[in-house]
């Protein structure tokens, strides 16, 4: 039998890596779809919900607005404890919390329920499957090309939305919203299964090049939070979180409900806002890819335009609701949801790299869980008091506009 040349088992030793960051990748992909699918959801449970209990807006909207802050104020916490205890710990948690949280759910009856539940917890199981882990495991194994990687999972938010959004309706229709939440909450359990097999020990120790470079350009810094929160950075990363997230959420949990009273079918409502999930897709790594031709400052400004643009369109459709008008909105403003997450991400990971990169990159992360919040909730109460979406699409508008403001005038992301 014919043995290996040395070039044929280096290159051996090189394709192993390779395929467990393709697996790593395919992981978060797949936990992304699911956390992020079953969270954007609420959208469509909204008005089932609202019109069983008789709640208004806002009411209901709250729910949603605790689901983000969760995730906020999970952040940090999720950070450090994947510092310390690894992702078979963190992701597991996750799917716990999510399963109970449906199964609880199901069978509430008031509103506090609905908040403790589908809100406080849903949002914390969330983020433990979320942004803040893939993160800090992806950029174990793929180091500079970190922004594709994670242009990838911010992606699964939009195939979330996809299948799950017009999934959701078709549930509801059936077999009620009840119904649909006892099987969100089996499922997440179910799912904990095939996750607890998986080799983590591999998953967690990254690529050994990565591993060797990192040692050899020392890479550690030695930032703690304490010290990257003394820097300007800091606050502007997380000021653009912030922000953007108010006027991305201020919007998104009422899409659905906006479309419907602006004449357009319910399922053609779920499943238009829906298809946001495939341009979203083409829109995280659009972006990416321009942030390798063009650098990321005039990547992320195109990227505001585009969604200043998208809810211009949005707010048209309440006079021409059309399949033109609507198509434009959904390209614009669902391509663009989350396509700086990674490009933020990935600037986070380079400015305050090294041990306690996780831990600094989840205080950042809180920005856009508080803004998630401020914003869904405040879009709610915006339409309870004024009864029109006009003032709401431009407070929506506003905080875009000043999540855009960093990147205009803080030295450390105009480079």
């Amino acid at each position: 039998m014919d043995k290996n040349t040395p070039r044929e088992e280096t290159l051996a030793k090189l394709a192993k890596p390779a395929r467990v960051a393709l697996n790593v990748l395919a992981l978060c992909f797949t936990l992304s779809v699911f956390g992020r699918g079953l969270g954007e959801s609420f959208t469509v449970f909204l008005k089932p919900i609202s019109e069983s209990f008789g709640w208004d807006r806002a009411e209901v909207v709250s729910v949603y607005s605790l689901t983000a802050l969760a995730g906020g104020l999970a952040a940090p916490l999720i950070g450090r404890l994947f510092d310390r205890s690894g992702p078979r710990a963190v992701y597991s948690l996750g799917l716990l919390l999510l399963g109970g949280a449906f199964l609880v759910a199901a069978h509430s009856q008031y509103l506090w329920q609905f908040q403790l539940s589908l809100g406080l917890c849903v949002g914390t199981g969330i983020a433990f499957i979320g942004n803040v882990p893939n993160s800090i495991l992806l950029g174990r194994w793929f180091g500079p090309r970190l922004p594709t990687a994670m242009a990838v999972v911010y992606s699964a938010t939009g195939a979330g939305v996809l299948i799950l959004l017009p999934a959701s309706q078709i549930l509801i229709d059936h077999i009620g919203w009840r119904d649909a939440y006892q099987i969100f909450g089996i499922a997440s359990l179910l799912l904990m299964v095939p996750l607890l097999l998986l080799p983590w020990r591999l998953f967690s120790t990254g690529s050994p090049h990565l591993a060797k470079s990192a040692a050899a350009e020392l890479v550690d810094e030695g930032w703690t939070l304490v010290s990257a929160m003394r820097h300007h950075a800091f606050w502007a990363l997380f000021s653009t979180f912030f922000f953007t997230a108010i006027g991305m959420y201020a919007i998104s949990p009422q899409v659905v409900a906006y479309l419907i009273d602006a004449g357009f079918p319910p399922l053609q409502a779920a499943t238009a806002w829906g298809f946001s999930g495939i341009v979203l897709l083409f829109g995280m790594l659009g972006v990416s890819w321009l942030d390798g031709i063009i650098g990321r400052r005039p990547s992320v400004l195109f990227s505001y335009a585009i969604s200043i643009a998208g809810i211009v369109m949005l707010w048209l459709l309440q006079w021409y609701p059309n399949f033109w008008l609507l198509s434009g909105f959904v390209v614009c403003f669902g391509s663009m949801i989350g396509s700086r997450g990674p490009l933020l991400s990935a600037t986070a990971m380079k400015i305050f790299r090294g041990k306690r990169v996780g831990t600094i990159y989840g205080a950042i992360s809180f920005g856009s869980g508080l803004g998630s919040a401020f914003g869904s909730w405040g879009g709610g109460l915006i339409h309870d008091w004024t009864h029109s979406y006009n003032p709401l699409l431009a407070f929506a508008l506003v905080s875009v506009l000043l999540g855009m403001i960093p990147f205009l005038v803080v030295p450390a992301l105009r480079r």
